[in-house]
């Protein structure tokens, strides 16, 4: 049988023949657009004023595409670095638990979903209200699992009333006050709703050598008078009320169900708060997509369709590690995690740096997630280099010259882990 080289010498035009086509839509739909991106990037907006690289010194001088340019670097790094390291971690799980396919076919399964329609899953799950966002659902559930609510968040001081409100978030009620005289504390602004179960406020009842006093709702529907309990008022409930001395918190006592509080004879004189943490928002989770973790947040979506990825390559790749090998290593004495560190990890090295440079191409090119989960406030703080090619192209800038420049700069990026990839390929054919 002829060999391979010797029938391309032989009929060198049937080879072209077969080629043509193939060479034809790539140059169409790779050589061709990559050459005229090349060419736009040197003349200005209009496409029209040759502008040389000055469209390459805009990229480093506008913070815009400069922060984008931070962004890429960040997602190369982490994105790829988790994606792989969880891969890696289902494979070897997968070896060892009774339902694999089970288990490998759920996490593979984000990767049948479209990155637009991943982004619109994401972008509820990010929501700030716990009642809508799953992530902050589950922050609050275990937040509040361990610290309790306040009691009263809306409450507030009445403008022209005895209390002031503290920098700190409490209440303070500056006159001190004095043994066997009952003590006034009223609030105002909470909900109706808030108060349908709370009890009738009722007046302070304390011996001689007690400090007693009430906290209540100090608002009646189409009347009332300001400062005086009356009769359809509610009193607050667990309210914590510290007597203060100097700085110094001498007694404190919680409100009951009406509202009335004692404090021992140490409170005579001294001034009455109100707890800040009696009047603290409730925990509403984080805040995803706000400018600190909107870019993390993008990430571990991206983790999550792109893991099932790098799982199955990497338990193909472990399916071929010999057995022997590693049986013999844990009948040297090596515990599971050596055999995994020593043996497996190095054994797969070739695969996982596939894995690796796959998804580090993947993301230089990421757009859809981008585009799509963060709210416009916060797309500034997300932004990647497609989003900003996009931008300046067709968004709000207009200038194709400056999006072909990015475009070209998105190229020069890719080129060096191609060539690490190829040259690795190559290597790895030689052997």
């Amino acid at each position: 049988m002829a060999s391979g080289k010797a029938v391309i010498r032989a009929r060198p035009w049937a080879v072209a023949c077969f080629l043509l086509p193939a060479l034809l839509l790539l140059g169409a739909l790779v050589v061709y657009p990559i050459a005229y991106t090349v060419w736009r990037s040197l003349f200005d907006a209009s496409g029209d004023g040759f502008v040389g690289l000055d469209n390459f010194t805009e990229l480093f001088s506008n913070d815009s595409i400069r922060h984008a340019l931070r962004n890429n670097l960040i997602w190369i790094v982490v994105a790829p670095t988790v994606a792989t390291g969880l891969g890696l971690i289902f494979a070897v799980l997968t070896e060892r638990i009774r339902w694999a396919t089970a288990f490998k076919l759920i996490i593979f399964m984000p990767m049948a979903i479209s990155m637009l329609a991943a982004g619109i899953i994401f972008r509820l799950v990010y929501e700030q209200d716990p009642d809508r966002g799953l992530a902050n659902a589950v922050l609050t559930t275990v937040h509040d699992t361990f610290s309790g609510d306040s009691s009263w968040p809306d409450a507030e001081p009445r403008p022209d009333g005895p209390i002031t409100a503290q920098d700190d978030g409490s209440y303070l009620l500056e006159t001190p006050v004095s043994a066997g005289q009952p003590v006034l504390l009223p609030l105002v602004a909470v909900p109706q709703p808030e108060l349908e179960d709370a009890a009738p406020a009722a007046a302070p009842e304390g011996a001689a050598d007690e400090v007693s006093g009430t906290v209540w709702m100090d608002f009646t529907r189409g009347g009332g008078t300001p400062d005086t309990i009356d009769p359809e008022e509610k009193g607050l409930a667990g309210i914590t009320v510290e007597a203060v001395r100097d700085g110094d918190v001498v007694a404190d006592a919680t409100t009951g169900d009406d509202g009335t509080f004692t404090l021992p004879a140490e409170a005579d004189g001294a001034q009455l708060r109100l707890a800040a943490d009696s009047f603290t928002a409730p925990y509403n989770g984080a805040e995803w997509l706000g400018p600190n973790l909107v870019t993390p947040a993008i990430i571990g979506s991206y983790v999550w369709m792109w893991a099932g990825f790098a799982m199955v390559l990497i338990a193909a790749g472990l399916a071929g590690v010999p057995r022997e090998t590693l049986e013999a290593a844990r009948v040297d004495g090596a515990n599971e995690w050596q055999v995994f560190r020593r043996i497996t990890v190095p054994l797969l090295a070739p695969l996982l740096a596939v894995v690796m440079v796959t998804l580090m191409i993947n993301v230089l090119k990421i757009f859809d997630l981008v585009y799509v989960i963060p709210p416009s406030s916060s797309q500034g703080d997300a932004n990647v280099l497609a989003l900003q090619l996009y931008l300046e192209s067709f968004g709000t800038g207009g200038d194709q010259g400056v999006g072909s420049a990015i475009a070209v700069l998105l190229l020069l990026l890719v080129l060096p882990v191609m060539f690490f990839n190829l040259r690795r390929l190559r290597r790895e054919n030689q052997r």
